[in-house]
């Protein structure tokens, strides 16, 4: 043990603060499991789609693998295989880069923007059913603000 841990006691979590963590955990894989369940009739997985939405919103609908890999939050590797799925299935090419030929790029075909229209109303209704209709503007204002707030206390790590 490091020094600077024994120095600190532990702050156990009160029943509030249980009850706040426990729900927030076994919440969120029911509802990333509940997404995930309305998106497969497209074919996609919630990270799939992630993929083509990332793209279709990139400057030329394409972007570099490595920038690609740090939105996902993956490593170089798993963005690789993140996209070989959708390579083979025509949704995503993969483009040397006519800048610098030591970088790949990642692209959303014809086809990608097809499969993103597909599942792009199922997607936005599951999301709305299984979280945004049953909140009020309140309770969302406060969601976004929550995790804002955690998102910069992680990066800032």
């Amino acid at each position: 043990m490091t020094a600077a841990v024994e120095a600190s006691p532990t702050r156990f979590l009160n029943d509030f603060e249980m009850t706040a963590w426990r729900t927030f955990i076994e919440t969120h894989n029911d509802l990333i499991a509940a997404i995930e369940a309305d998106l497969a009739p497209s074919g996609l997985s919630l990270g799939d789609y992630q993929v083509l939405v990332t793209l279709s919103e990139a400057p030329d609908h394409r972007m570099r693998m490595c920038d690609l890999a740090e939105i996902l939050q993956l490593t170089p590797s798993g963005a690789t295989r993140r996209l070989d799925s959708l390579v083979r299935s025509g949704w995503v090419d993969r483009l040397n880069s006519t800048v610098d030929r030591r970088v790949m790029l990642a692209g959303i075909t014809e086809a990608g923007w097809d499969k993103l229209h597909e599942a792009l109303h199922p997607h936005v209704n599951s999301v709305r059913r299984h979280l945004i209709d049953l909140l009020d503007e309140s309770e969302l204002r406060a969601l976004g603000s929550i995790f804002t707030k955690v998102r910069d206390a992680l990066a800032a790590d």
